[in-house]
């Protein structure tokens, strides 16, 4: 680690657990290269579960999947 990163490291260990753990999800949030393609994925993610558990789609297994990917790549 390199002498910033270490002064960095000392003073945050200064902080109480609940400012740590705020800085903590602030540093974590730094690292979402794009807030608005997370959300765009959470909401995709969410309509996917729903059509799953309304029957509109139907799930199949990893290998079938897989097969099936298989024999369209031949």
């Amino acid at each position: 680690m390199g002498n910033e990163l270490k002064l960095l490291e000392a003073e945050a260990l200064k902080l109480t657990v609940a400012e740590r753990e705020a800085f903590a999800q602030l540093l974590l949030a730094s690292l979402d290269a794009d807030a608005e393609i997370e959300e765009a994925w959470a909401i995709e993610t969410e309509r996917r579960i729903a059509d799953i558990e309304s029957g509109t789609v139907q799930t199949i297994p990893i290998a079938d999947a897989l097969a099936q990917v298989r024999a369209a790549l031949k």
